[in-house]
């Protein structure tokens, strides 16, 4: 009889390999380069910087970077929002003269949404942009991807997004993964399934967000929410590659943990918000791909990681503990070290296969993902890429358990 483990092993073979598999026939059959426009007008633009306990961090940069776009300064409008920081990010604000500024309470339960609705129900610009306080773009981001909105069905174009200066194993870590991510988004693109706009830069229609109800001011991933919403309503979503927004990254395992807490449990509490979207073939392929691959993330992840666990930990450990009981945990019984009981070459044939197979396709998209982002694979040390593969997905792994621990116990979330 198959085992338990023996079926969620297998199963999570099957759906890694065929979720690689299926995007890599994406990019083989679709072209990755962008096609060059050309920005013929300057429609009026408002970017909105929310920012809520951010004096300590990055919002001086990110305020000067929008600053010093590359960009008609009589068609931009740049707002500062203060969102009841208790530090000195007011101060901050204050200090550039330049900028329009908007001070704003904090009630319990609100989030940047209601700082950027605030912003967005008097914004003047055509295109709409929320840039997260810890956030720098290249100056020639709007003149590269205002010329994207080919058509009115396109509601949003997102810049490629990296870590900026990563330090520390974490962050570099990261850096990978964000490349990975957003080589995977511009294949989505291709096939309308995108299901998030990051916050740092993603450009919006100003008039499809007012027509659709404005971002969710308690939400807690926003951006996931307001994307997931602008797919039910079958508007467009597109990647680019050739600009590029930096963004900071956590460099502790709090920091990471409290951040991706915060992603999984949107992920999922959004997902089944939207639930009715699954399966539909009114969403084509962003309703038989995207939306399942959204939950079987998670599960993925968590069965994994609880698998291990009971393979490599809890059932050795049993295991030793049953056979000291056998011989009342007499440890000065003799070792046997018979070769019948040491079994160093006893592997599974089948499994070795499929992780052979499985690595060496990872090892291909990490290769194209660089190439496609322009970066290069060893820029920060030739430890980078092993500890993303043997790290990352442990990382993630628990951070989804969390999630599912605190849904099971109803936490709520502080931040």
């Amino acid at each position: 009889m198959i085992s338990a483990t023996t079926i969620i092993i297998w199963t999570a073979y099957f759906i890694s390999l065929y979720v690689i598999v299926f995007w890599l026939l994406v990019f083989l059959d679709n072209t990755m380069e962008e096609k060059k426009r050309k920005l013929r007008k300057y429609p009026y633009v408002t970017i909105v910087i929310p920012a809520y306990n951010e004096g300590k961090r990055f919002l001086r940069d990110t305020i000067e970077s929008a600053l010093n776009l590359n960009y008609p300064k009589d068609r931009l409008e740049i707002v500062a929002v203060n969102h009841g920081s208790s530090d000195n990010t007011g101060d901050i604000i204050n200090s550039y003269k330049e900028i329009k500024q908007l001070h704003i309470g904090r009630k319990q339960g609100e989030r940047k949404g209601k700082a950027v609705n605030e912003v967005l129900k008097i914004a003047k610009g055509e295109f709409f942009i929320c840039m997260d306080a810890d956030s720098t773009i290249e100056r020639d981001a709007l003149i590269k991807m205002l010329p994207h909105f080919s058509d009115k069905e396109i509601a949003a174009v997102l810049p490629l997004m990296k870590i900026v200066n990563p330090k520390k194993l974490l962050q570099k870590i990261q850096w990978c993964e964000y490349l990975v991510n957003f080589f995977y988004k511009k294949l989505m693109s291709k096939l309308d399934c995108i299901h998030v706009t990051p916050g740092p830069f993603s450009i919006y229609r100003t008039n499809i967000l007012r027509k659709i109800g404005m971002f969710d001011a308690t939400n807690l991933t926003e951006d996931l929410e307001i994307s997931l919403r602008l797919q039910k309503y079958n508007y467009k979503i597109i990647q680019v590659l050739d600009t590029e927004v930096y963004t900071l990254a956590p460099d502790t395992l709090k920091e990471f943990y409290q951040q991706r807490n915060r992603w999984y449990k949107g992920a999922v509490l959004n997902a089944f918000r939207y639930k009715n979207m699954m399966f539909n073939k009114r969403y084509g392929d962003f309703g038989f791909i995207q939306m399942p691959r959204i939950l079987m993330a998670g599960i993925t992840a968590v069965s994994l990681l609880l698998v291990s666990l009971y393979q490599y930990v809890f059932q050795p450990l049993f295991r030793g503990m049953y056979n000291l009981s056998l011989i009342d945990f007499n440890l000065n019984v003799p070792f046997t070290n018979s070769i019948n009981n040491f079994k160093l070459l006893d592997l599974n044939y089948t499994n070795t296969f499929f992780i052979i197979i499985i690595f060496i396709i990872i090892i291909v998209v990490l290769k194209l993902a660089h190439r496609y982002t322009r970066e290069t694979m060893i820029r920060y040390g030739y430890v980078t890429i092993p500890s993303y593969l043997i790290l990352y997905s442990l990382l993630a792994s628990v951070a989804w358990m969390s999630v599912v621990i605190d849904l099971i116990i109803n936490r709520k979330q502080s931040w």
